[in-house]
């Protein structure tokens, strides 16, 4: 047997799961009558929850368009999600709160099973996340803004800075945003280049969202075009590694291109357009390496190994 309160909630569960359910259907689900389920859906619209209920063939009940109903329940499995995404959040290298970030795990670990709680605390104990580049961190705030424009299709206006240090102001109808290698892209068509482009949004110095619309063109397929610029993009890289293929693995992901093994080591090759990054990457590794190409990486490294001496030695 249902107790009526237990019956009145499991009524609201089944509304905040679908889109719309008509009184049929929650009446079957529940086992009772479409007179009863009418008088529950008036008890949780007594208590301030906005049921709305469309007359018609295809009418029904559901929640209120935008209305925020606490508290979230949570199965094991979705709340091992939730806290694993919060974890990653400093490998997504995204300029996030850390004291909203722990807020948050806390929140969901207090209504945890005892169980599932030990499991994902094993797991914050031991798991740690370095980001590949601290200074290519976005702001959280600038995702949200341009993800609003691109949903919106709003044109957007930017300063940007280019590899070389030029700064150009653009404007840009936006189409989609990729992380790439450590760095965050925002792509779209460039009204200034009179094409379509990707910019680093670490390299966007001010960024205004425009009030004007546009038309999104049908044949550009996004991701195809990321895909294919960051794939092909950059200068060629040839680095070989001293060291047993299955020991460069542990330090390399896939994403930084492809290792082979050789007979006197194992090779990593890769287009990147960074020489400065990867520099720093290599460094950070600790294995040792022979530069095979290109030349500008070696000179990216003396540069490197100059500015640390020069700290090195300073008094």
């Amino acid at each position: 047997m249902y107790h009526p309160t237990s019956r009145v909630l499991t009524v609201l569960e089944l509304i905040q799961s679908r889109p719309s359910i008509t009184g049929p259907e929650l009446a079957e689900r529940l086992e009772m009558d479409v007179r009863t389920v009418r008088r529950y859906i008036t008890h949780l619209q007594d208590v301030g929850i906005p049921v709305e209920a469309n007359i018609g063939r295809y009418g029904g009940y559901r929640l209120r368009p935008g209305f925020k109903l606490p508290p979230l329940i949570f199965t094991e499995e979705e709340a091992t999600a939730i806290m694993l995404g919060l974890l990653a959040s400093t490998w997504l290298e995204i300029g996030q709160s850390a004291v909203a970030i722990e807020g948050a795990l806390a929140k969901v670990s207090r209504v945890l099973p005892l169980r599932a709680r030990e499991r994902l605390e094993a797991v914050t104990s031991h798991l740690v996340l370095f980001p590949h580049n601290q200074q290519a961190r976005p702001d959280a705030s600038l995702l949200i803004d341009l993800s609003g424009a691109i949903h919106a299709s709003q044109r957007i206006e930017i300063d940007y800075r280019s590899l070389h240090n030029e700064v150009t102001h653009r404007k840009v109808e936006p189409y989609g945003i990729t992380g790439w290698k450590g760095h965050w892209y925002l792509g779209g068509y460039c009204c200034l280049r009179q094409d379509y482009r990707s910019f680093r949004l670490d390299r966007i110095q001010q960024v205004q969202i425009l009030s004007e619309t546009f038309e999104k063109a049908e044949n550009f397929d996004f991701e195809a075009y990321v895909k294919e610029q960051y794939n092909t993009a950059g200068m060629h890289m040839e680095v070989e590694f001293q060291g047993e293929l299955s020991a460069v693995q542990q330090k390399i992901p896939t994403l930084y291109g492809t290792l082979t093994e050789t007979p006197t080591g194992v090779l990593l090759q890769e287009q990147y357009d960074d020489v400065e990054s990867m520099a720093r990457y290599l460094m950070s590794l600790n294995l040792p390496f022979v530069i095979h190409h290109p030349p500008e990486l070696r000179e990216a490294l003396l540069r490197l190994g100059e500015r640390m001496v020069q700290l090195a030695t300073a008094q």
